[in-house]
Order: structure tokens, then C-alpha cells, then sequence
């Protein structure tokens, strides 16, 4: 038995601990359980051994596609190195020790490391959410991920691709979806425009739409709060003074009503509405894990990956 401040390794069962996996277990009552469960399963990794995929993500802070629950933690190690046989992880290995960092105890790789290894599972969608994020809070630059996306890796050339759709203006994953369906369907847009009247600042937007006077908005649960609303209100006059105007979209537009997003996106270019335009967002959105498809895809997807993962709820 091996014990190291508040996990265990070993056949033991104990009051006052809590099961991870066959023979490791970790203190009871732990404030952050994720922190404390890959804790616990650090002590069983090798030396070249870190946290990467979405399990890296989640460490870095990024924002997330809609992830499938009971998900096997993801880990990279060297493949000089024996790989730790457990079906709660799922291991990938490399010719060399990938680059990593320290966050809050735990070794994950880095978030361009964590991006080119999700790009071997992930959509188009999802990695733009994804890269979105860590070029706006700055945990990556645009050199960073395309240095990632140069090497002879698998998933290379899916984060390349991304890449030409990432944007680090945007300032939440909505945004990034919302972004991403004005592109598919040749809407002209610049990310975070500022409004101005007789030189003086009026608004930000989501979304210029390119030769107009018209802003595309994200408007999420906060809008919702009595605050928040009485800012929107005061914010739309003052648009329309100076002679703007904005439209906002819920999560629910983008995944379920898109073509009402296309309409009038046409109607305010002065083009003839086409359906057709929508065919290109509806294959990005269908293999995207924010549809059910997508879903089914990456589930399938991690079932067929070498270690057998599982993806049943851990033993209590």
C-alpha cells in the first residue's frame, strides 16, 4: 500500500475514503471531487505521464462543447513507458513526452497540446469553441496552435482547419456558435464592433453584419436578470438613435431555428433568402457534439480507442 497526502494506492477500504478506481482511493469530503479523483489517478501514471484531451481542457479552464457524461479521464504518456491498464483511462501515447504545465497540483499538457489531442475526436465546431477560448483569455496565441497543428500528429490537420475559423474576439462559446453559422452560411460578419455616434462610443456587438447597420447578438440566461434587461433597453435606443439596430438569438435559434437566422441576415443584406446557404451549417452543426449525432460519433468514437474506456460511472 502506498500512500500519498490524501490518496491511496493499494487494497484497502477504509471509513473516511472514497473509491476511484480497482485499489485507489481518496479522502471523503473533498470541496473540488474532480481535482481530488485526478489526483488520485496521477499517482498511477508514469513519469512522462499528464492530463490531456478534455480532461485537459476542463483543467485549463476552456470553454466546452456540451461533453457526453461518464467520460474516461484522458491521459498522454511516452511509449517507452508501460501503460497503466485501467478502464477508467483512456491512454494515448507518443514517440516523445509531450510539453506540459502545473495546475493546481495536477500535470496537464499544454493548451496547445490539449487542442491538437482533442482534434484527433472533435469537430470543427467544437474545436473552434475550444481554440475561441484560449486565444481570448490568452492561454495560447495563433503561433502557439499553429505550430501544434505543423506536426506529423494525428489530428493535425482537423486543428488546422479550425484554425482558419478561430477567432479570439470572441468573448463566450454562443458567440463562437453564433460566429461560425453566419460564416457557414456566407454572412459577412466582424466579431465585436463598435458602435459610434458623431464620435462618440454608443455600443460593442457580437456581430456587425457587414455592410449594414445591423448587429447580431448572443443574448444568454443573463440577459433574462431585471438588470440586465433595463441595460439591454437602454443600450437598444441608444442603437437606434444613432440609427443601429441589433437582433439577438438565443441557443435555441442557432441549434433549432437557424433558418430564421439566415432570413433575416438575407432580408438585411438585400439578397434572396436561399435554404440552401444553411446546408453547410447544418453538416458542421450535425457533427458537433451541441447535436445529438455528434455525440453518438465521439461516444462511438472513444469505444474503439485502444485500452477499452469506459464510460460507466465510477464505483463508489
Amino acid at each position: 500500500m502506498r500512500v500519498e497526502r490524501d490518496v491511496v494506492v493499494g487494497e484497502v477500504r477504509r471509513r473516511g475514503w472514497q473509491k476511484v478506481g480497482f485499489g485507489l482511493y481518496r479522502r471523503d469530503g473533498e470541496a473540488d471531487v474532480l481535482r481530488a479523483d485526478l489526483l488520485a489517478w496521477q499517482q498511477v501514471l508514469p513519469a512522462t505521464g499528464c492530463l490531456t484531451h478534455v480532461t485537459g481542457a476542463v483543467l485549463h479552464g476552456l470553454w466546452l462543447p456540451p461533453l457526453p457524461s461518464r467520460l474516461p479521464v484522458f491521459v498522454s504518456m511516452s511509449k517507452r513507458e508501460t501503460r497503466p491498464k485501467r478502464p477508467e483511462l483512456l491512454v494515448m501515447r507518443h514517440t516523445r513526452p509531450v510539453a506540459t504545465v502545473w495546475r493546481g497540483g495536477l500535470r496537464v499538457a499544454t493548451v496547445a497540446e490539449v487542442l491538437l489531442t482533442c482534434a484527433r475526436d472533435l469537430s470543427l465546431l467544437d474545436l473552434v469553441v475550444l481554440g475561441d477560448s484560449a486565444l481570448h483569455q490568452g492561454l495560447a496565441t495563433p503561433e502557439d496552435l499553429a505550430a501544434a497543428s505543423a506536426r506529423r500528429r494525428w489530428g493535425a490537420a482537423a486543428l488546422n482547419r479550425a484554425l482558419t475559423w478561430m477567432d479570439g474576439r470572441s468573448e463566450s462559446p454562443w458567440e463562437s456558435v453564433l460566429r461560425v453559422l453566419h460564416r457557414a452560411c456566407g454572412i459577412p460578419v466582424v466579431p465585436q464592433h463598435e458602435v459610434r455616434h458623431e464620435g462618440v462610443f454608443v455600443a460593442r456587438g457580437d456581430l456587425w453584419v457587414v455592410g449594414s447597420r445591423m448587429l447580431h447578438e448572443y443574448d444568454g440566461a443573463v440577459h433574462r436578470d431585471a438588470a440586465a434587461h433595463r441595460h439591454d433597453l437602454r443600450r437598444d435606443r441608444a442603437l437606434l438613435a444613432a440609427g443601429w439596430r441589433r437582433r439577438g438569438y438565443t441557443a435555441a435559434d442557432l441549434l433549432h431555428r437557424p433558418e430564421a437566422v439566415l432570413r433575416e441576415a438575407d432580408a438585411t443584406l438585400g439578397r434572396r433568402h436561399r435554404v440552401d446557404r444553411l446546408d453547410p451549417w447544418l453538416g458542421i452543426l450535425r457533427e458537433s457534439l451541441f447535436h445529438a449525432e455528434g455525440q453518438d460519433r465521439f461516444r462511438t468514437r472513444l469505444r474503439g480507442r485502444e485500452g477499452g474506456p469506459s464510460l460507466q460511472p465510477q464505483a463508489g
